[in-house]
């Protein structure tokens, strides 16, 4: 399935010793229930074991289990040149659980190294030995063993340069496609410029499939109502159909539209005329929201003609495609033949609102005209750069089998997302000298594609990999004085399935930073875990989290103003730097700090709150830049990616012992601090002399609300869990209505007695407003009468002992005056008073005397 990652020629060498007898230790004692067939090389050994007479016993079939039945025997027989007998009586005292007398302290047999000094000098001279060299210990260039101990990559690693790549692995509702798609890096030579609307844009009327033909439409699209249950590698079983409309000739130019590849997202194509298509985005998977991205496929293309697609049902009602912004266009002919990637194309852009509704919010179009290079030629269109979770792969297998970067750059698995799909975690640092340099250092924590329509993310944080990777003086610094924990992909179930914002629980993830739900949310509950124990090891300097933006141009940065007076506005000086080395790129004014109530599930808040002061969220914007040099001019992904590269030098100015630019900094954001407060102060109309108090100013007050996405779209429980908690809902409002039966005859006359002057006293409304409503006037001492001698002549029926009688008579006298000695109760208690089931009958008249004047 990755053609460029061919597998390397294989040679016969003799088994790991470590591998194997790790092997066999586990299974004995029933920790491993893999098959011998899915280990690394597995073949390769068995091939070994079968050819090897060294390895047979007389008699045998030639089957390894067979030829060593005793595990014990097994564990000997696979070390015999390699260790000595005092590591052989190691082996067998560890595996029965007997303290070994043999064994150092310090010395850790099972660790995954082969302790040099537990070899003997033969087996050392054994060692020597091309064909029996342990990849535990290090060999120089003549082939002698060095006492150095190589670090047991092979435990945890996830590339080999023996195997392909794992493929990833989809939904099992999702078709996708058998074809590898490859696109080229390219950078245009000339700047791409924004659209300039002539106000005569048309603004085509949507037909709909009843008017038009439907040439292209996913059937099995998982959406609201169901949720994410199993995935496999090439996700839907079975034959994978065919859903574009079949050409009746060579002359038939319908277009041949296809999404069902990686990070591909076209719900349905509708043609409405000869060369005018209508377009539905399908939504994130488990979910009825967030179409914004766009990636198919189309082909049968004829050059002189003049396309017109519209897609139909965007949700956002603002968009940079009102500011110019143009879609993304690939040429596979142009890609082949003059080495063209992608590049801005489209004419006629305009984004409008849609007359049709789902029901519920309107809809948004996006209509463009294009012409295309060739005929017959097979072309893609996005709305931004496509990165998938397989150019990471590729990126980080690069990583991986470089002898020098791999040196300072280690690759693990943080976790395993909901498909199975790993999430790779790398730690960025030179080696350290001594264990007090070590843990002197601080640590720098960066991720991206927590959304993963937002593919410029993945490119800042190419840009900054390949920089701090790199042999340059500045990164060899960096490395000395930071650990750098990187996540370079959070969601790649979403980036693999084509999902704009969330996960396949159906939520945006980067509100549930503070989830305990540690099976629904993977990927973010174990980047927080890894954060906190990093607090606990060091001091984490900074956290930035690599985001897309589609309503502002630019690039800038959300933080977290801080309460701490001693670190007043030191969050703002790393953003105010970086616009000072990307003047062209970065925007400090976009910048905002205000930490809102609906942001608290965010990666910068939480991890702000954990104790990071410089915690951030980095937007980079769709479209493209309106500062300096770049003024009016899309962004390339050389340009993000050369923002990576300037976060890595703005952290060198932020750290610089030399603190000259840092309180420079700090100066010049009070003065511009100063003249914001005079600017709302002159807005409101009001003079204040601000010297002295100003800074005690909130500046939460001073700031607006930022503009990111609405985050109740997404917010809640996940999917699968949202109908568990419907029935435990139902359980809870079926459970109060059921009454509990009332048990004895005193609580039924009580009962009885309530509702019965609940009756009367709504009666007495009910004459109060119709009074009121024919112009009439009542005394409210005569209405205060008729309720208290109504109360008075019930109680004076009840027999002593009996609260109530079952039958109380009705008095129909309104002129009887209220006893003297009963006194009015004025509580704006509505219900009676209850001692022991008793009620208070006197509080009932209370209710309506003063509430009529």
């Amino acid at each position: 399935m990755f053609p460029a990652l061919e597998t390397e020629l294989k040679q016969e060498t003799l088994p790991d010793p470590y591998e194997d007898f790790m092997f066999h230790h586990l299974q004995y004692y029933g920790y491993f229930k893999a098959q011998k067939g899915s280990l690394p090389n597995s073949a390769m050994h068995q091939h070994v074991w079968k050819n090897n007479p060294r390895y047979l016993l007389s008699g045998s079939s030639g089957e390894r289990e067979d030829v060593l039945p005793d595990p014990l025997q097994k564990e000997k027989l696979l070390w015999p040149t390699c260790l000595s007998s005092t590591v052989h009586r190691q082996i067998e005292a560890v595996s029965r659980g007997i303290p070994c007398p043999f064994r150092p302290a310090n010395a850790k047999l099972l660790s995954g190294r082969c302790p040099h000094s537990l070899l003997s000098p033969p087996d050392s001279l054994m060692l020597s030995s091309p064909l029996l060299k342990s990849r535990q210990l290090l060999h120089d260039e003549f082939g002698e063993v060095n006492p150095c101990l190589r670090e047991p990559r092979d435990l945890f690693s996830f590339f080999s340069s023996r195997g392909p790549l794992q493929p990833p692995r989809w939904p099992i509702e999702c078709e996708v496609i058998k074809e590898n798609l490859h696109h080229i890096e390219w950078v245009p030579p000339q700047p791409e410029y924004f659209y300039q609307p002539t106000g005569n844009e048309k603004l085509p009327e949507i037909v709909g499939e009843e008017k038009g033909t439907v040439v292209y439409q996913l059937d099995s699209v998982p959406t609201e109502g169901s949720y994410f249950t199993n995935s496999r590698v090439g996700g839907k079983r079975g034959i994978i159909r065919e859903l574009a409309v079949a050409l009746q000739g060579p002359e038939d130019n319908t277009l041949l539209f296809e999404s069902r590849f990686e990070s591909g997202n076209l719900q349905k194509a509708v043609r409405v005329d000869t060369y005018e298509y209508e377009l539905t985005l399908r939504t994130d998977l488990y979910t009825n929201k967030h179409t914004q991205w766009f990636y198919f496929r189309v082909q049968n293309t004829r050059k002189d003609a003049t396309y017109r697609f519209t897609i139909v049902n965007l949700l956002k009602p603002k968009s940079l495609y009102t500011t110019g912004m143009k879609p993304l266009m690939y040429s596979q002919l142009d890609a082949n033949t003059h080495n063209i990637g992608w590049r801005r194309e489209g004419n006629e852009i305009r984004y409008y609102k849609n007359n049709m509704r789902d029901g519920q919010q309107p809809f948004y179009c996006l209509t463009w005209t294009i012409q295309f290079p060739h005929d017959q030629d097979t072309c893609f269109f996005a709305h931004f750069y496509p990165y998938t979770y397989t150019d990471l792969q590729c990126y980080l297998l690069s990583v991986a089998n470089s002898p020098v970067q791999s040196q300072f750059c280690k690759l693990r698995t943080l976790c395993r997302s909901l498909a199975g799909n790993t999430v790779y975690l790398l730690t960025i640092t030179n080696p350290s000298r001594t264990p007090q340099e070590a843990a002197a250092k601080k640590a720098v924590v960066l991720s991206a594609r927590v959304h993963p329509g937002e593919s410029n993310g993945s490119w800042i944080m190419k840009g900054f990999l390949d920089f701090i990777l790199s042999s340059s003086p500045d990164a060899h610094l960096l490395r000395d004085i930071f650990v750098f924990k990187v996540v370079p992909m959070l969601n790649p179930d979403g980036v693999i399935v084509g999902n704009y914002r969330c996960s396949l629980a159906g939520r945006d993830l980067n509100r549930h930073y503070k989830t305990i739900l540690k099976e629904s949310f993977p990927c973010i509950w174990y980047t927080r875990n890894m954060i906190k124990r990093l607090l606990e090891e060091r001091e984490v300097l900074l956290y930035c989290d690599f985001h897309g933006h589609s309503r502002k141009n630019n690039i800038f940065l959300y933080g977290c103003n801080s309460n701490d007076r001693t670190y007043w506005l030191h969050e703002r000086v790393f953003p105010l730097m970086l616009s000072k080395n990307a003047p062209d790129k970065f925007s400090f004014h976009s910048c905002n700090f205000k930490v809102q109530k609906c942001k608290e599930g965010t990666g910068r808040v939480v991890m702000w709150r954990m104790g990071i002061l410089n915690s951030y969220t980095m937007e980079s914007t769709f479209g493209g830049s309106t500062l300096g040099n770049k003024r009016d001019t899309h962004f390339t992904t050389e340009d993000l990616k050369s923002l990576g590269y300037h976060v890595c030098d703005t952290l060198l100015d932020f750290c610089d012992p030399d603190r000259t630019k840092f309180m420079q900094c700090l100066a010049e954001l009070k003065e511009l601090l100063q003249e914001e407060i005079h600017k709302k102060f002159n807005e409101l109309g009001q003079d204040m002399d601000l010297e002295g108090s100003w800074s005690d100013i909130s500046l939460s007050d001073i700031e607006s609300s930022t503009s990111g996405s609405d985050s109740s779209l997404s917010d809640g429980l996940p999917v699968h869990l949202l109908n568990i908690a419907h029935e435990v809902t139902q359980k809870k409002m079926y459970k109060k209505k059921k009454k509990k039966p009332l048990q004895t005859r005193k609580q039924r006359n009580e009962q009885y007695q309530k509702n019965n002057l609940m009756r009367e006293l709504k009666l007495t409304d009910d004459v109060l407003l119709h009074g009121r409503d024919k112009g009439t006037s009542l005394d409210p001492p005569k209405m205060t009468s008729l309720i208290l001698t109504k109360s008075r002549e019930r109680m004076q029926t009840e027999k002593p002992g009996f609260t109530a009688s079952c039958s109380p008579k009705r008095s129909t006298n309104p002129s009887q005056e209220p006893v003297p000695d009963m006194k009015l109760n004025w509580s704006r208690n509505r219900y009676p008073a209850t001692k022991r089931g008793r009620a208070t009958m006197t509080l009932y008249p209370s209710l309506h005397i003063y509430t009529y004047p």
